[in-house]
């Protein structure tokens, strides 16, 4: 498992933490990283362009002179897309530009850039974001305390008030929750500094072999069915013998009807 140093805000060593393998030590997957920022990015974009075709823009629907003895082209009306201040034919209109990614693409992905992150020695793990004031100036001096790039990743756990205050007038800088955290973010931004908390988290729920507790899988399978198979067997077991005494009354009938 790989091990990160712990430092506290001063940017002084407190301990160590162990990461998952599976999570920070992952093989980076680049196809996944692109897959993953083409399905982020189109998923934000509004896609509220539109363009007025003829039956929006201003004019008359007259008939602008008679169809023959002119000389001229035909024409119906003044609003037609080949004239000027006309309608647009086949332009843009409002649209959805999300699509669905599997989610084992997009863990895949986050699994990969985490371990870009360590692999490049841009993940820095604090203590705990125990700020004293939600002031801008006092985070600013406490990120150039740990090496703090020019564009900032902050991952924290809960609510954390003055580092919410503090974090949103800085360039460059956002936080986001561990269940928040996007591919993109991760490849944007050049370092990423979370909580010892969310680092634990994050290797808890990005695992692929975490697996769920034997109590849970014995409430999630019961066995109501086994009991209504053996009524089922007896009503089928039923049906041929009622047949089979039903057959031989018929064939009594005939035979005194014949004599």
């Amino acid at each position: 498992m790989p091990v990160v140093d712990v430092v506290n805000l001063s940017g002084k060593k407190v301990g160590q933490v162990e990461l998952s393998d599976t999570v920070f030590a992952a093989k980076v997957n680049p196809h996944l990283l692109h897959e993953a920022s083409r399905w982020y990015l189109a998923g934000q974009r509004a896609g509220t362009h539109k363009t007025k075709v003829r039956s929006e823009v201003q004019g008359s629907g007259r008939k602008l002179w008679k169809q023959k003895g002119t000389g001229r082209a035909r024409v119906g009306s003044i609003r037609s897309s080949i004239w000027r201040k006309g309608g647009t034919v086949h332009g843009p209109q409002p649209r959805d530009y999300s699509y669905a990614l599997p989610k084992k693409m997009v863990l895949g992905a986050l699994r990969s850039a985490l371990s870009a992150k360590l692999a490049e020695q841009k993940l820095t793990v604090v203590d705990g974001w125990s700020l004293e004031s939600h002031k801008t100036q006092a985070l600013r001096s406490t990120l150039d305390k740990l090496n703090g790039d020019r564009t900032i990743l902050l991952v924290e756990q809960g609510d954390n008030r003055n580092l919410q205050l503090a974090s949103r007038n800085l360039h460059g800088v956002k936080l986001v929750a561990p269940n928040g955290l996007q591919p993109y973010d991760l490849l944007r931004h050049d370092r990423l500094i979370c909580s010892k908390d969310a680092a634990a988290r994050l290797s808890r729920s990005l695992d692929p072999e975490s697996a769920p507790a034997p109590a849970l899988v014995e409430t999630i399978a019961p066995a109501p069915a086994a009991k209504k198979e053996p009524a089922a067997k007896a009503a089928a077991a039923k049906k041929p013998a009622a047949k089979k005494a039903a057959k031989p009354a018929k064939s009594s009938g005939k035979k005194k009807g014949k004599d």
